[in-house]
């Protein structure tokens, strides 16, 4: 990976949730697929959800590459206001829509904190976040402070 690359650590509860789930869904689907073929559809939410790991984050020119199992996810950084190494600042967030832990922390979440926000997370204690004028984002690279430094160079030099 180049300089401006940086992995998506799973930190701690992420693996445990991930772990957790899986057993939960194992347990479950066995018993289903003997007996009817729902136990098939409930087999298809763990592949479902491996599609949406966060791999790593790139700094690219005017954009953050957000790379996935499959794809990559690009989020636009004109406008960047601020980018904050704020560990731990999801706690307390309700989850509006997505994936509160299985295999990544993605989605749209909102909390006192930050009000509304988009996370592509994979370790809590290591969080980043990333303010524009009509958005909130939350990352999780592996070195945050590293990651800041960057990414407030690219993105204060280049606007």
């Amino acid at each position: 990976m180049n300089s401006n690359t940086y992995k998506a650590p799973w930190g701690k509860t992420l693996c445990w949730m991930s772990a957790f789930t899986v057993v939960i869904i194992s347990a479950v689907v066995v018993p289903l697929l003997l007996k009817n073929p729902v136990g098939w559809l409930v087999a298809l939410i763990l592949p479902a959800a491996a599609l949406f790991i966060v791999r790593s984050y790139a700094i690219e020119p005017n954009v953050l590459a957000i790379r996935r199992l499959l794809w990559t996810t690009r989020l636009p950084l004109a406008g960047l206001q601020s980018a904050e190494v704020s560990p731990n600042v999801m706690r307390g967030s309700l989850r509006l829509f997505g994936n509160g832990g299985m295999f990544s922390i993605t989605g749209l979440f909102r909390n006192r904190a930050l009000g509304n926000y988009r996370a592509f997370v994979t370790d809590l204690t290591k969080t980043v976040v990333l303010r524009f004028p009509n958005r909130t984002v939350v990352i999780s690279p592996e070195n945050p402070e590293r990651f800041v430094a960057d990414i407030s160079e690219f993105a204060f030099r280049t606007s």
